[in-house]
């Protein structure tokens, strides 16, 4: 068997991946996920109840993961995934037939009708999706994963806009079932679409040669036993029980509710998109640097935001259609941490790639099912509540209030039990706040793009100063690069800039290598930053320094072991002083001892 793709295979076939991602969000929008989908069913005069049970169904399909994934494995992921994902389409292809079956057979034969279909896409999908997942993991090297899920969600995010804006225009410029016709008949071909360029991906190999008993040996009951594993499993439920319900019924709840017309609803994803789009490269990017943990905590903590502000956003008001499109906004700004952070975590701490095929599959399969059972929840609980009215403390009371606020306290719950998901070498929540409120995060971030930009050796050096006058741990990493950067000058702004920096133990060290360098120029400027700076931890180097044959070297070590307060130091710079015959050595011990008091 072949081994997995190389990294510069994984690399050139990104442009693919992002293609047929784009071209199945216009499959996904305008089928089964997205405001359409729901609205079409309340169209065809479905009560919450089943329509809750229909999106029951694609979830709940995850569950044969389970059974087929040895099968998966030995075929080969890309294979099946390939095959389903394009019957998928042809399945999809027969909700074009819905209006004759409207005429002919009423809303109970429509119900079966749709049922049947649903039911074989989400089959199709189901065993699609358990090549998927173990074929995903290796599409793309860990180090870019956070990357590329951000710029991968910058480009469908674009064409969801877009789509998301065409399907407005139909829906709110017709009042038959052909607006929705038309609009699942081009779905269909983008998702023929988004086959063809998923079929230029390499890997997906199969894992397991066939044997002639096509053994395979299985790790289900092992991965139960991990308890990250499992953590992460549960965490996931909780959040997706929480916001799954919520999400779906969103768009009825502001038809109903808040008043908002049928293309305001479905335009209202533009602002979802929006928050996604203009977010998705900072959490990307901070994944990649800080871990995947802080980015996805930092999601559920946005997502409890969100039924809060549902619950009192104005109803019936020319100001409802903003407020919902500001929750909108924000509701994108913390889908794409939670789904960044999440995924993340998942394919490069959690799952053991050796071990992925049983893993995957039987995260594939809990996912389906709670994913399943919050679809049957959340539409049963909307329709057991129609009674609730008035309001509470000038917050109005409908319907759909318990179904917030049972997603506020199941993403609550989430929340807790992710944080003992296991992670190496993630900060903290706590500090990864810190990173975003020190200093200028702002001019950092305008300052990193433009270091990265930078094609000559004046610009670099000018944003390495840009980029410690910032004050912002963000620039941590890009410092640390400065000062290594084979240029005298931008390592020399790079020490500069350090020095403007807080206390950081590695750009402490960082300095303390160009102390103890070749370069007798930067060594003397780095004892001045690191006097500057005040870490104790760059007393003993500066000791050293002390003895150095140069006279600059120790002129500034002198003087900053007196900004750092090394008072042990005092008894050895007072003998220096009184037997020291230089003058300018003698003014910096004198300096020093000045210091220490």
């Amino acid at each position: 068997m072949r081994e997995g793709p190389s990294n510069v295979e994984k690399i050139r076939a990104i442009p693919w991946r992002v293609a047929a991602n784009s071209a199945n969000t216009v499959f996904t929008q305008f089928t089964f996920f997205g405001s359409v989908f729901i609205l079409f069913l309340s169209e065809l005069g479905f009560n919450k109840t089943q329509i809750g049970f229909q999106l029951s169904l694609i979830p709940f399909f995850g569950l044969i993961a389970l059974l087929i994934s040895p099968a998966v494995a030995r075929i080969g992921y890309k294979r099946t995934f390939l095959a389903f994902w394009g019957a998928r389409n042809f399945v999809a292809a027969l909700l074009l037939l819905t209006p004759r079956v409207v005429a002919r057979y009423g809303v109970s034969g429509t119900l079966v009708f749709i049922t049947g279909i649903v039911a074989a896409f989400s089959l199709c999908r189901a065993v699609a999706e358990t090549g998927w997942y173990p074929w995903a993991q290796e599409m793309i090297p860990d180090s870019l994963r956070g990357k590329f899920a951000a710029t991968n969600q910058i480009f469908i995010t674009l064409v969801g806009l877009v789509v998301v804006s065409v399907a407005g225009f139909f829906i709110e410029r017709s009042t038959d079932l052909s607006r929705f016709t038309i609009l699942i008949g081009a779905g269909v071909l983008f998702g023929l679409l988004s086959m063809w360029a998923y079929s230029r991906i390499p890997g997906g190999a199969p894992e397991v040669a066939a044997t002639a008993k096509g053994e395979h040996s299985r790790d289900i009951w092992e991965a139960l036993r991990d308890r990250g594993f499992v953590s992460y499993l549960v965490g996931f439920s909780l959040m997706t029980l929480g916001t799954v319900p919520m999400v779906s019924f969103l768009p009825l709840f502001m038809q109903e509710q808040v008043g908002l017309s049928e293309g305001q609803i479905v335009l209202l994803q533009n602002g979802t998109l929006a928050g996604a789009m203009l977010s998705s490269y900072l959490w990307g990017w901070a994944a990649d640097r800080y871990g995947s943990k802080p980015v996805m905590l930092t999601g559920v903590l946005l997502t409890l935001t969100l039924p809060v502000s549902w619950i009192v956003m104005p109803r019936e008001s020319v100001w409802s259609l903003y407020a919902a499109m500001v929750i909108a906004f924000f509701q994108g700004v913390s889908s794409i941490a939670w789904s960044i952070g999440s995924s993340r975590i998942l394919f490069v701490s959690i799952v053991p790639p050796e071990k992925k095929s049983d893993y995957m599959a039987l995260y594939y399969a809990s996912a389906g099912l709670v994913g399943g059972l919050s679809q049957l929840l959340g539409g049963r609980i909307l329709d057991l509540a129609q009674g609730i009215g008035g309001g509470r403390f000038g917050v109005a009371l409908d319907p759909y209030t318990p179904l917030f606020l049972l997603g506020f306290a199941l993403s609550l719950a989430g929340l807790v039990v992710l944080r003992r998901t296991p992670e190496a070498h993630a900060v903290g929540v706590t500090a990864f706040a810190n990173v975003f409120l020190r200093g200028n995060p702002f001019q950092a971030m305008g300052s990193m793009i433009r270091y990265y930009q930078a094609r000559d050796e004046q610009t670099t050096v000018a944003m390495t100063e840009r980029l410690g006058r910032s004050g912002s741990p963000l620039t941590i990493e890009e410092l640390l690069e400065a000062l290594a950067d084979p240029r005298f000058h931008v390592r020399f702004e790079a020490i500069i800039a350090v020095a403007h920096m807080r206390r950081d133990q590695r750009l402490t060290a960082a300095l303390v290598d160009v102390l103890e360098g070749n370069e007798i120029a930067l060594r003397v400027i780095a004892a001045w930053a690191l006097g500057r700076m005040g870490d104790q931890s760059a007393v003993k180097p500066l000791r050293r320094a002390l003895d150095s044959q140069y006279r600059s070297l120790q002129l500034h070590s002198a003087r900053a072991l007196g900004s750092i307060e090394d008072t042990e130091r005092s008894p050895p710079l007072m003998e220096r002083m009184s037997s020291e015959p230089d003058d300018d050595l003698q003014l910096a011990y004198a300096s020093s001892l000045g210091q220490l008091r």
